[in-house]
């Protein structure tokens, strides 16, 4: 029960009661509403501000995480783009120089990609910087991870046609050392043994007993082996590939059949002394491109130094040749 509330009337001299209007009832209640509300409004701002709700509380560990996690990913890049770097560098001055392929520039390897906008989707978010420098860098090295796979498939590709190469190089001499009985003649102007007149020996010539084994100078095919042309009598023509073709005149006998194939170091043939010949020996010749060129430089796969040496000093005689 409410207390009654009196007040001292000084003009009749007596107490009289304290009647409140319902007009200053409602104002009260309004302001006691009013300051409760703008009161309860100041508390959850504040606590807001600087106390967290649980769901608050984890989504800001998930965002740090994230933080967390793009710096790894950016760190793990880093190692990635070091490693990548090595790679391209060794591609370019050593495999790439070796096999004589142009080097890949950098501006091709590290390439952004122009045109549409390709991280708008991660726009307008706290962290959208990261997010987007993150998503480049990456774009970036999968480009040159793509990069180099293609260079390095030109490279296998390149060292299997380079062993080939090597393999069809005539590179051996078609007479052993210990078969023969001496160098007789170079590639050069020579003694003519029919006319004695001095003409170009397109050729080197290896004295050998008859019957002496010949050997074919490198991988290839066997394009002739006949005695139709003028002066070879038994004779071997090998293509090689790559524009290297060899000879071998004068022959005894052949051991191969035209279009079969051969391996460097196969048994072709015997020496003779067929066709246009003074005495037993092979005639030897090597044409690059249909051009004829110097034999001394394609024994590199068999002779030592000293061995070389002794046939160049040979070789450089201006002797009479035998055929």
């Amino acid at each position: 029960m409410s207390k009654v509330k009196y007040y001292y009337d000084s003009e009749s001299l007596s107490y009289r009661k304290i009647e409140r209007k319902k007009r200053t009832t409602f104002t009260y209640a309004f302001m006691f509403l009013l300051a409760s509300g703008l009161f309860g409004f100041l508390f959850v701002f504040i606590t807001s501000q600087y106390i967290e709700s649980p769901k608050e509380r984890a989504l800001k560990r998930e965002l740090q995480n994230s933080q967390l996690q793009f710096q790894l990913l950016n760190r793990k890049m880093t190692e990635a783009e070091t490693v990548l770097a090595n790679v391209a560098d060794r591609d370019n001055n050593i495999y790439r120089v070796y096999f004589e392929a142009n080097p890949i520039p950098d501006e091709q390897r590290k390439a952004g990609f122009g045109g549409v906008n390709r991280y708008k989707n991660f726009e307008g978010f706290d962290n959208s910087k990261l997010i987007i420098e993150s998503n480049k860098r990456l774009d970036i090295l999968q480009k040159e991870i793509v990069v180099q796979s293609k260079s390095l498939d030109e490279i296998a590709k390149l060292a299997a046609e380079k062993e080939k190469l090597l393999a069809a190089i005539p590179a051996i001499q078609p007479v052993p050392n210990e078969d023969l009985k001496r160098m007789a003649s170079g590639y050069g102007m020579r003694s003519d043994p029919f006319t004695k007149v001095r003409k170009m020996h397109w050729g080197m010539d290896f004295s050998a007993p008859k019957g002496t084994p010949i050997y074919a100078s490198g991988d290839g095919i066997v394009e002739r082996a006949d005695n139709t042309a003028t002066g070879y009598g038994n004779h071997i023509r090998i293509d090689h590939g790559y524009g290297y073709e060899s000879l071998y005149a004068h022959l005894y006998k052949y051991n191969v059949k035209r279009n079969q194939k051969v391996r460097r170091g196969d048994l072709i043939g015997f020496v003779g002394s067929t066709g246009r010949s003074e005495a037993p020996h092979l005639h030897y010749e090597i044409f690059k491109d249909g051009q004829r060129i110097n034999p001394i430089n394609f024994y590199y796969g068999s002779l030592t130094a000293e061995e070389f040496n002794k046939m160049l000093e040979h070789a450089s005689l201006e002797n009479q040749s035998l055929d």
